[in-house]
Order: structure tokens, then sequence, then C-alpha cells
């Protein structure tokens, strides 16, 4: 039992990608009836496995998902995006507002002289991703764009760090630019004349109300359990001997690499968790058990009872048979 809870998705994107591939999606996602259903960064994966499986593992499923994409399938950031006076608005929405879709990558906007690059960065192991699935997400955003901008709106390019499977035809026909891959990074680019200018008629009053709404479900949103929270509950089960970060990103689709700036972000480390793990181990097993010393290092990750002695010391200041003591003696 790990408790670790993985990046969600909502489910009213999840629909979509089965509606723009698949038969009878309303049956498949009977149980999503809320519009703030989310499921787990897990199952979208497998969802996107049956998708590419039955669409017969076409390369370019993940450009028709994203050219299909319709304002409700990204809830309130759609209705956001419809009210936006120009790009540079929805480019701004959709990097505030894209966990309410999904928190499995952020959007990122590098604003130059004269152009933009608006980047997308997968927050899971990006090995655990489609190509079909990240190019979902930016021909997505192209989609969304021509909401604002008209249909014949084309970036000046799109990169995607994966190799390209499949003709080139299809890019050039749905994004309608130049298309990069073995990029350094998964990104639009747009030319800062067209992000600025303004576009049709807008009302500012409805966009304010779906902001505030928006604003709310990022709050909820962001009061789900910390990665540090999951590593927690994680080590508080798993063998501390010979454990390293990459055994519960495992769990959360993490990379090692990953995981640890996650947790520096949260102002913790690996370290300090597994250190906090092993001083809460130490103690639980120096009050229920009368294991020796030299058990009781080795079954919390160190080297035996001396390092034991060293660790136990510092953490509360009295050595483990001390403390073993005085807990006896307190349970008498």
């Amino acid at each position: 039992m790990s408790g670790i809870e993985p990046s969600t998705v909502a489910a009213c994107y999840a629909r979509a990608v089965l509606s723009a591939t698949t038969k009878g999606a309303d049956e498949q996602s009977g149980a999503w009836n809320s519009p703030t259903d989310r499921l787990g960064f897990t199952e979208m994966r497998e969802l996107w496995e049956t998708v590419i499986g039955a669409e017969g593992a076409d390369p370019h499923t993940g450009l028709l998902v994203g050219d299909r994409i319709r304002p409700g399938s990204l809830h309130v950031l759609g209705h956001v995006v419809l009210s936006c006076a120009s790009l540079a608005d929805a480019a701004e929405a959709a990097a505030r507002y894209h966990p309410l879709v999904s928190q499995a990558g952020t959007v990122t906007l590098d604003r130059g002289d004269d152009r933009t690059r608006i980047r997308y960065r997968p927050t899971v192991d990006p090995a655990t991703m489609h190509p079909q699935q990240v190019e979902a997400i930016l021909t997505g955003m192209v989609r969304a764009a021509r909401w604002v901008a008209g249909d014949d709106w084309a970036p000046l390019s799109v990169s995607f760090t994966h190799p390209r499977a499949g003709s080139a035809q299809p890019y050039a026909r749905v994004l309608g630019c130049p298309v990069v891959f073995d990029a350094s990074e998964n990104a639009i680019t747009v030319d800062n004349d067209d992000l600025d200018r303004r576009r049709a008629p807008s009302d500012p009053q409805l966009g304010a109300l779906h902001r505030t709404y928006a604003d709310r479900l990022l709050r909820e949103l962001s009061t789900a359990v910390t990665v540090g929270e999951r590593v927690r509950r994680w080590l508080e089960y798993a063998p501390l001997d010979g454990t390293g970060p990459a055994d519960p990103g495992r769990e959360l689709n993490l990379s090692a690499r990953t995981l640890r700036r996650a947790l520096q972000e949260e102002g913790t480390s690996w370290r300090a968790l597994l250190d906090a793990a092993r001083h809460d181990r130490a103690r639980r097993l120096l009050e229920t058990t009368d294991l020796p010393l030299d058990r009781i290092g080795p079954l919390i990750g160190l080297s035996g009872a001396t390092a034991l002695v060293r660790a136990f010391t510092r953490w509360e200041g009295v050595t483990p048979g001390a403390y073993r003591g005085r807990h006896a003696g307190a349970t008498r």
C-alpha cells in the first residue's frame, strides 16, 4: 500500500480523445458524470494505448485528436479562451489554467523581441507519454488559437522533441507551418505582432466570470496531495534498504530527476524525506520490538548498530538504548 496518487487529467479531455477517434465513447466514459471529474495519468495513458491500438497505430492520431478539440473538451479553460480578445491573452490563460486540463505537463511562455515560444513540458517522466499525446496537446493549442484568430491562422513553427513517425504531409496540412522533430523542446512559435493583435469583439465581463470560476478550481486543485506527501506515504511502507527516488517515481510516473526537481520546488529533498522515514521507522521498531540494534540498522537502510546509534542520537538527542529504556519505563 503506497497511497501515492498520480497526476490527474480532466475527464472531459479524456472523453474528447475517445470521441475524436473511436465509436462508443459515451459507453466507455459513462463513469465520468461531472464536468470536474478527473482520472489518473496512468489511466489516461492506458486510454491512449487503447486509442492508438484501435486506430491501427496511426502515427497521426495525435494530430487528429488535437484538431478536433472543442471548447467543452477543455472545460472552463475552453470558455476562457473563447472570451479572449487576443492570442496573447489566450496564451497566458493556457499557461495559467492548463493544470485544470492536465497536471501531467506545464505550459510556459518565453517572449522575445519579435516572437514568443509557447512551451509544453511534461511533468511526468517523458518516456511514459506517447508521442501522440504530446502532438494532441500542441495541435489542440493551435486549434484553440484558431477559435480566436480564425481558421486560417497558423503559427510560425511547431517543434516536437520526439522523432517524426509517418508522412510529413499531415503535419503541414493540420498545423499550416514548418514542423521540426527531434527538437530540444515541444513548442509553438508565434509572431508577437500576431500575438498582440486585437481580434473579434469579446465580452470582458463574461471572461471575468469564467476566470473567477477557473481560479477557484485551480485553488481547489492546488490543495491536492503534494509530491512530497505522496513520497512520504510511500516511504511509510517501503523497504528502506537500497531505496532510491526512482522507486516512488515509478508510481508517480516521474523520472528520478523530475521527482528530485519537484521536491526541491516544494522546499524539501529525497534525502530529507528518506532520513525522516528512517527516523520514524527506527522509533517504531524501538518502541514495539526487542530487536537488537544490529538488526534494526539494516532494516532502516543503515549499515549496522554503529550507524544507527550515530543517526538516532542526531535525531533524538539520546542513544537508541536510552530511548528504548525511557519508552519501556513510560509504558509500565
